[in-house]
């Protein structure tokens, strides 16, 4: 089964796959959990696609690393 990046529920055990797309149901998952600031930049947005398996809340964490309050 896809997963449909633009309307199914994201949590943070969603793993990343190859349709992955930086939708507007992404960002509203990732403000949520990295606050207002949250914005995508390509070495993030490159750092998400880089093949290696992942998940989305492991890819909050990473943008939370890299933008520490």
């Amino acid at each position: 089964m896809d997963f449909d990046w633009h309307s199914d529920p994201i949590t943070h055990d969603t793993p990343i796959n190859l349709q992955y797309k930086n939708t507007q149901n992404v960002r509203r998952f990732l403000s949520a959990e990295c606050g207002a600031a949250f914005k995508f930049d390509r070495a993030f947005m490159a750092w998400i696609k880089d093949g290696q398996p992942k998940t989305m809340g492991e890819v909050a964490a990473e943008w939370i690393r890299r933008n520490p309050s």
